[in-house]
């Protein structure tokens, strides 16, 4: 065992660590429950409630009253993994396959909208538009490929409308945006235990949303909404441990590392119309270009002499830009109680031939109701229920020059709990 092969080893590690960072999986919708309830279908074109400063700031112009909107969803996914299997150098690889690698997490988000006058409103919105949580067993026979990934996006949005008649009004405001990351892999050294590999960054980045809010008709409004990219620089280090690394190096091996992500831009599309004094139906679809994360580079700094391969490590992506479709319902029981529902079909960037452990997701269909519960006037409960069905997908991971690869099909489910609470004043 030479140090040149303990270096190709890690710079195939952390290839392996850096690669797949964004995918279907790492987008987040959980920004409002009472959309939640339909679906989502009418994200850019409902404005029921103070949320809308993230489903279309133009929709703050038809909220006449300060309002102040806070809650929480809870995720509790499922997954089953079949058929799987793992080589290193020909050889069976062991380990476990338990699965069930999503812990349940809470998305909390806040908002607040202040009228200003008859044409302007103020909103500050506080929430967490992409998020990521893989965390595999300790014996799981992929952590080759990535046994954890912890990936966080929290967005302050302070934005303002500006309504020119009671028939357009548009909305725009700055974001600011924090993304931290962790992405660990344990990759096989050869006979001498799991290479770990850690890389940890964060950075601060601003980006924008802007909508157009258009009551075409008394029944009907039209709503699109553009929330650009946001492009990161991320800062941190990469860190190597293991008996290999003790052998050869003397001990754990901690570069600077830097690494360019950019999360999409997308735009949402919606309608809602009033059938009647009860009946409210929405549609929707987003475009999300996903395809502008073209590849993943890791440049480490600090490397010793001789272990170039170690100092830059690109991965080409091949994900595609993807269209959400969704459609949706309210019924108005009374002054105090509407009742809502939802059907959304969801895409994946990700396919057979790229895809990761580390976002093992497929197309999406998710199914939703909800309630909204006013007792007062100026005070509204919302909750939310989806349940979410992922076309089995498979999963095929390969580096050749480590011998090592895994295979598998995964079938994935979740639950989602949502709760709020809105306040006007």
């Amino acid at each position: 065992m030479n140090k040149k092969m303990l270096k190709s080893a890690l710079a195939l590690s952390v290839a392996v660590a850096s690669t797949q960072l964004l995918a279907g999986g790492f987008a987040l919708n959980e920004q409002s429950v009472s959309g939640m309830g339909t679906g989502f279908a009418g994200r850019s074109s409902s404005a029921d409630d103070a949320s809308t400063v993230y489903g279309n700031p133009a929709g703050m112009s038809r909220l006449k009253q300060n309002e102040v909107s806070v809650g929480a969803t809870y995720l509790d996914a499922k997954s089953t993994i079949k058929d799987a299997s793992s080589t290193q150098f020909g050889a069976d690889n062991p380990g476990t396959n338990k699965g069930d690698m999503v812990p349940g997490i809470g998305v909390p988000f806040g908002y607040l909208v202040t009228p200003i006058d008859e044409h302007w409103a103020f909103g500050l919105g506080v929430y967490a538009p992409f998020g990521l949580v893989t965390d595999y067993e300790s014996s799981f026979q992929g952590n080759g490929f990535g046994s954890k990934s912890k990936v966080q996006v929290i967005t302050t949005q302070p934005t303002v409308s500006y309504a020119f008649n009671d028939k357009v009004s548009v909305g725009f405001g700055p974001t600011f945006n924090r993304l931290t990351g962790e992405l660990d892999s344990k990759v096989p050294a050869f006979g001498l235990g799991n290479e770990t590999v850690k890389i940890k960054g964060d950075d601060n980045a601003i980006g924008f949303n802007a909508g157009l809010l258009v009551q075409a008709l008394d029944s009907t409004r039209f709503g699109v909404t553009y929330h650009s990219q946001v492009v990161y620089h991320l800062s941190g280090h990469t860190n190597a441990s293991g008996l290999l690394s003790d052998l050869v190096d003397g001990g754990p091996q901690r570069y600077g590392a830097k690494l360019n992500i950019t999360t999409p831009s997308s735009v949402d599309f919606s309608v809602t119309h009033q059938l009647n004094d009860d009946w409210t139906l929405y549609a929707g679809s987003t475009y999300t270009r996903w395809s502008q994360l073209k590849k993943i580079t890791v440049n480490n700094s600090g490397v010793s002499d001789g272990s170039s391969e170690l100092a830059s490590i690109t991965e080409v992506q091949n994900w595609h830009d993807t269209w959400s479709h969704a459609i949706g319902a309210a019924y108005r029981v009374n002054k105090q109680l509407v009742l809502r529902t939802g059907l959304t079909l969801d895409q994946t960037p990700t396919n057979n031939t790229d895809r990761s452990v580390r976002i093992p997701t497929g197309d999406r269909t998710v199914f939703s109701v909800g309630a909204g519960w006013t007792p007062v006037d100026n005070l509204t409960f919302d909750v939310a229920y989806s349940y979410l069905k992922e076309q089995p997908i498979k999963v095929h991971d390969s580096q050749p020059a480590l011998g090592l690869t895994y295979d598998a099909k995964y079938e994935n489910s979740a639950n989602g709990f949502g709760g709020s609470v809105t306040y006007r004043f």
